[in-house]
């Protein structure tokens, strides 16, 4: 017929074993430096900060506050975002960031302004925005 199993009762041996590593995967770790993402666009404003590895630390979006509409895209809204994140990622977080800036949309310089005023360091700002090298292709000539 088929094997039974005997099961063997845990020492407190292993169990002190394996509560260390627990300990150690849920402990987050500090960083000095990161980047931080931010989308602005007309409907949404979306900031991430990530470690120089890209690893997300924390990120938030206007809608995930509780903005809607055309609220989403205002500079109150991605100020309020920034300060969410900054509360997120005060004990843990990078301090000197890098801040890379993308779209077109009201939150961007607002934004920016806000991560001054939330103790972080911005080491350097680039704007990321893709622009178009040639344009649109040109309408078809008209056949008479």
């Amino acid at each position: 017929m088929g094997k039974t199993k005997i099961i063997q009762p845990k020492t407190e041996e292993a169990k002190t074993e394996t509560a260390p590593k627990a300990a150690a995967k849920n402990q987050k770790r500090k960083v000095e430096n990161g980047r931080v993402y931010i989308s602005a666009s007309y409907n949404n404003t979306i900031v991430t900060i990530t470690d120089n590895n890209g690893g997300v630390i924390a990120w938030a979006t206007a809608g995930s506050l509780g903005f809607a509409g055309p609220k989403k895209a205002t500079p109150f809204a991605a100020s309020k975002v920034i300060a969410a994140l900054a509360e997120k990622v005060e004990k843990t977080g990078p301090v000197n960031v890098d801040v890379y800036v993308s779209g077109v949309g009201g939150g961007r310089d607002s934004a920016v302004r806000s991560l001054l005023n939330h103790n972080f360091n911005v080491v350097t700002i680039k704007d990321v925005t893709p622009i178009p090298h040639n344009g649109p292709k040109p309408k078809k000539a008209r056949r008479v």
